[in-house]
C-alpha cells in the first residue's frame, strides 16, 4: 500500500534515514514504515518542506526535470537587497554545477514586505544590529545542487536561512519543524495537478 507523508524537515537535519558522521537524521524525528524515503532532497542547512513516500511513480514523477513542477522557497538574505538584484534572479543567473557553468531558468522573485510568518530557527540566525536582513519568496520550476543559495550569493545577497515552505498545492501551513502530517494519495495528487 502506498502512503504519503509531508514533514518539515528541521534545520542541520539529513534529508535521509541512515546517520553520516552522527549528523542527526530524519529517524530522529519522523516514524515512518521501513519502505518509505524521501523524495528528493533538501540541504542538512536547509529546513522545510519534504514528501516521504513508498510511491515510485510519485518519486520518478517529482524528480524528473521534465515534469517541471513549481517550488516556492522563502529565503532570508543577507543585506537590504535591491530590485536590480530582484530583477538578476527573475531573468537567470549563471551558477557552477558539477564544475560548469549553468543559467539558471527564468523565475518569481518578490520581496516579502515584512518578516514571514515562521518557526523560530534553532539554534537562530546571528544577530547584527547594523546589518540589516531581507526576506525573498523565490518560485522555481527546477531544482539544482544548492540552486537558490548559489544564486542569492551571485546576485550580492548571501543566504542566511532558506525554508522550502511549497511544492506545487503541498504547503508547509499548520506544520512546526519536526512535525509530520499524512495525506491520501487522491489529496496528494490532486494538489500536484495530476
Amino acid at each position: 500500500m502506498s502512503r504519503y507523508f509531508i514533514v518539515y524537515k528541521p534545520f542541520n537535519v539529513l534529508s535521509q534515514f541512515t546517520s553520516q558522521e552522527g549528523k542527526p537524521t530524519l529517524k530522529d524525528f519522523f516514524s515512518v514504515p521501513d519502505d518509505v524515503y524521501p523524495v528528493g532532497r533538501l540541504d542538512f542547512d536547509s529546513e522545510g518542506l519534504l514528501l516521504l513516500t513508498n510511491d515510485k511513480q510519485l518519486n520518478h514523477r517529482l524528480l524528473d526535470p521534465k515534469f517541471a513542477h513549481e517550488r516556492e522557497y522563502w529565503v532570508q538574505v543577507d543585506g537590504q537587497i535591491n530590485e536590480a538584484a530582484l530583477q538578476h534572479l527573475r531573468s537567470g543567473v549563471t551558477i557552477n554545477i558539477d564544475g560548469k557553468p549553468y543559467t539558471t531558468r527564468r523565475c518569481q522573485v518578490e520581496q516579502f514586505t515584512g518578516e514571514p510568518e515562521i518557526p523560530k530557527r534553532d539554534p537562530p540566525i546571528r544577530y547584527r544590529a547594523h546589518i540589516p536582513t531581507s526576506w525573498i519568496k523565490m518560485l522555481l520550476k527546477e531544482g539544482k545542487n544548492r540552486q537558490v543559495r548559489k544564486m542569492t550569493a551571485k546576485a550580492g545577497f548571501p543566504t542566511l536561512r532558506l525554508i522550502r515552505y511549497r511544492i506545487e498545492k503541498i504547503t508547509l501551513e499548520g506544520l512546526q519543524p519536526g512535525e509530520m502530517r499524512s495525506m491520501t494519495q487522491q489529496a496528494l495528487y490532486t494538489a500536484l495537478g495530476w
